[in-house]
Parts: structure tokens; C-alpha cells; sequence
């Protein structure tokens, strides 16, 4: 695999990838995390995936040995594999082609079709977890602050969302300082959802593919 797309590529936006290898002697740094269904990590240059796509295997194959025996319980935890995935990257063909991949291997594990409900639920949920934007500024593309999902398995095929802007969420450090005014603060009484949507199913959360959220 070739670790530049151009020279110029380079030069504008000292876009290198990281090969496979050294991807997964990071994550062997984290290894019990990474094989945590439930883990949730943010790659915030995330390219066409290299890193959360190798992430989100070692969640599949966690879910394969927990639920494999319950076609129910393993969709759907596998759906939550995805949800606790997040990615911001500031090139347009590189966050395409990295939703691509990341859908590509959940429907290659769960031998999906693009009209299943799960699958188009995946493909809302990428929608909102990997984001065109830039992680420096904390913006979307247009300019509208970074907003990412937080997901939950309520279990019995319901799933929760909540809306957190990222900016709100890295000043997490400065509120807990020691000193600080806000130290003796709990987090909930800082970190409010933006928004909390009501319990969705797959098919619920299929009918959201395309809409504006």
C-alpha cells in the first residue's frame, strides 16, 4: 500500500499514512481497549482509515466471540461496534472513501445488502461519526461546530443518542484542574447533551439515512 497519494498531497497537507504494521503495534500499546466493543475512539486525521478501520475488526472479532451464537444480539452489537468509532478529516475524498470502508466491513461480517435496515443504519451512523471538518478548529466543512453522537445500547434493539459539540467535550481537562473553579464540579453538571433523541430501533435509525440532523 502506497503511504502518499501525491507529492503535492504532501506539501499542502502533510498527509502520510501509517502502514498496517505499525497501526496494529499502536493498538497492541491499547490492546484490551481495542477489543472492547464498547470503547469509543476518535482518530482526528482519520484519512480513508487506516487506523479505525483496523479498530473496528478487532471490535467485530469481540463481538464474534461474545454473541455469535445470537444472530440478534450479534447485529446489533456490532452495530455498536461502528457507533463507538468517531473520525474528523479535513480532505473530501479521504472522509468518503473512509465511510466507504468502515461500511464495507461491517456488511462484509454480517454479509449485508444495501437495502437491509441494519445496513442503513450503519450508514446514518457514519454519516454523523466521521465528519468532514478540521480537528484544529473543532469546525465541520461549513463552519458549524463539531457535533458527534454519543451512542448507547439500551439493549432489546433500542438504541440512545445524545449530541456532545467537541469543543465543549475537550474542555473537560480544564474544568477538572485542580484548583480550577469549576474543579468540585461534577461532569454532569458541566457536560449537558446538546440534544437527547428518544429510543431508536434499527429501522428507526434506517429512516434517519440522508436527513439533515
Amino acid at each position: 500500500m502506497s503511504l502518499v497519494k501525491s507529492k503535492q498531497r504532501v506539501a499542502d497537507h502533510g498527509e502520510v499514512f501509517t502502514p498496517a504494521w505499525m497501526v496494529d503495534a499502536m493498538l497492541d500499546l491499547v490492546k484490551d481497549e481495542s477489543e472492547r466493543i464498547d470503547a469509543r475512539f476518535l482518530e482526528p486525521a482519520c484519512g480513508s482509515g487506516n487506523f479505525i478501520v483496523r479498530i473496528l475488526q478487532r471490535k467485530l472479532a469481540a463481538v464474534e466471540i461474545k454473541y455469535g451464537k445470537s444472530d440478534f444480539e450479534r447485529r446489533h452489537y456490532a452495530l455498536l461496534a461502528l457507533m463507538c468509532i468517531y473520525g474528523i478529516e479535513l480532505l473530501p475524498d479521504n472522509i468518503v472513501e473512509c465511510r466507504t470502508n468502515m461500511l464495507e466491513i461491517l456488511a462484509g461480517y454480517l454479509n449485508l445488502d444495501e437495502g437491509d435496515d441494519l445496513y442503513r443504519a450503519a450508514s446514518h451512523v457514519l454519516s454523523l461519526n466521521l465528519v468532514h471538518g478540521d480537528a484544529l478548529t473543532m469546525l465541520e466543512q461549513d463552519k458549524k461546530p463539531i457535533t458527534f453522537a454519543e451512542w448507547g445500547y439500551l439493549g432489546k434493539g433500542k438504541f440512545q443518542r445524545r449530541d456532545f459539540r467537541l469543543d465543549v467535550l475537550t474542555g473537560s481537562s480544564a474544568f477538572s484542574a485542580e484548583g480550577s473553579l469549576f474543579a468540585s464540579l461534577g461532569k454532569h453538571e458541566i457536560f449537558t447533551p446538546a440534544k437527547t433523541w428518544p429510543p431508536m430501533t434499527l429501522s428507526e435509525l434506517a429512516n434517519q439515512e440522508g436527513k439533515q440532523t
